[in-house]
């Protein structure tokens, strides 16, 4: 009996001690004020998100940067490649008119031309023949000529008959109508018609450039006999090489004539060109399914070449948004995350603490990126504008320690 009081007694005792260590651990907790949380910090915490705490020291050491949120003027990126590429009025297939055997070449590839400039020269049998029928035209209008303005001259008069006349008229017609064919396929040749006429007749054809440029490519050899219409060189005006670019049907609402773009070269790492939108495509290509813009660039270098591969940006406008640096932003389980920042100022509580909040991002460039929250947040809330993926480490330490 004694020793069943004895126990009771025991246990008494450990049940009051007990109870008092629980009443002033509980009375500790009522003394500490609780901070206040948004809903999405508090969510954030509810789906295993902590906030982190931050001694002073560590906080200064780490260079933390907190400020309210801040508005900057960013503008809407569309992605899109192509390569480099001048307008059809500006590239030449130069070819033979009349067919022949190339006699001799004037250029190679790369050299500067211009426009009317002698590339090859051609020889032919035929070259002769149609000199030679040019100058019977042309001698036998000059004949028919002085004896149109006799006959009119005596037709005035009241001498010679209508008919002769008219005749002799129709006759001259005739023959200046095939002097003029002559002279235009002469002209074609570039050959000059007046010195035809005069008896100096050419033994070679000389093929021109159409255009000022640089020779591309040389497609023929000496002695070759080349066909009418066969293609001879190549020339390019490189001065309006433009970029073309593929939009994808995503995106082509978001692209206007006069939007700045900008874009790097495959071939020349490190440069970071700029150019303006002059003309959007109406007609999708197929695959894929996308539409060619061409922007002209803005202060031309002496390497773009057509073909050249290029990777362009396309601005497709700057409004003012909320946004904060990239480093701020952190992606946690396909969520990205910023950090709000509250100073603590309690006796037994001092330092900083970073709350986790769920945000949605929008435009970036520059390093910066729009920031669009869940709900807003109070008025003066201080985020943090950098090392968020510190934080998220840290914060997984500490789950990982409650975790234990």
């Amino acid at each position: 009996m004694k020793r069943t009081i004895n126990i009771l007694l025991a246990v008494c005792v450990v049940s009051l001690l007990f109870g008092c260590k629980d009443t002033s651990e509980s009375s500790n907790n009522k003394d500490e004020p609780e901070i206040p949380k948004t809903e999405t910090e508090a969510k954030a915490e509810e789906g295993g998100m902590r906030s982190v705490h931050l001694s002073e020291m560590k906080f200064n050491s780490l260079g933390i940067k907190v400020d309210t949120l801040t508005t900057k003027a960013l503008s809407g990126i569309v992605e899109a490649n192509g390569q480099l590429e001048v307008p059809p009025q500006y590239e030449a297939t130069v070819t033979a008119i009349l067919g022949g055997n190339i006699s001799s070449i004037k250029v190679i590839e790369g050299d500067e031309v211009k426009k009317g400039q002698t590339l090859a020269y051609l020889s032919h049998p035929d070259l002769t023949r149609i000199q030679s029928d040019y100058i019977n035209a042309y001698s036998r209008m000059q004949f028919l000529e002085k004896d149109f303005e006799r006959q009119k001259r005596l037709y005035e008069a009241e001498v010679a008959s209508g008919k002769s006349f008219q005749q002799t008229q129709s006759d001259f017609q005739s023959v200046k109508g095939e002097v003029l064919a002559y002279e235009s396929q002469l002209r074609q040749l570039n050959l000059n018609p007046s010195r035809v006429s005069n008896g100096d007749l050419y033994e070679y054809i000389p093929v021109v450039s159409p255009i000022a440029g640089y020779i591309e490519k040389v497609v023929v050899q000496m002695g070759q006999y080349v066909e009418p219409q066969t293609s001879m060189f190549l020339v390019v005006d490189n001065e309006h090489v433009h970029a073309d670019l593929m939009v994808f049907e995503k995106d082509i609402y978001k692209v206007k004539v006069g939007q700045k773009m900008s874009f790097t070269l495959e071939s020349v790492p490190g440069i970071n060109l700029t150019g303006e939108i002059y003309s959007v495509g109406k007609q999708f290509e197929q695959n894929p399914k996308a539409i060619h813009i061409h922007a002209e660039i803005d202060n031309k270098v002496n390497y773009l070449i057509p073909g050249m591969y290029i990777k362009g940006r396309i601005h497709t406008g700057e409004e003012a948004v909320p946004a904060l640096p990239e480093e701020a932003v952190i992606e946690e389980e396909g969520k990205p995350y910023i950090f709000t920042a509250q100073k603590l100022q309690e006796k037994d509580k001092t330092g900083w603490e970073l709350i986790p909040a769920e945000v949605r991002t929008g435009i970036t460039e520059n390093g910066w990126v729009e920031i669009k929250f869940l709900e807003p947040l109070p008025e003066g809330t201080l985020v943090a504008y950098d090392n968020a993926y510190y934080l998220v480490s840290e914060m997984q330490k500490s789950q990982n320690s409650h975790g234990h």
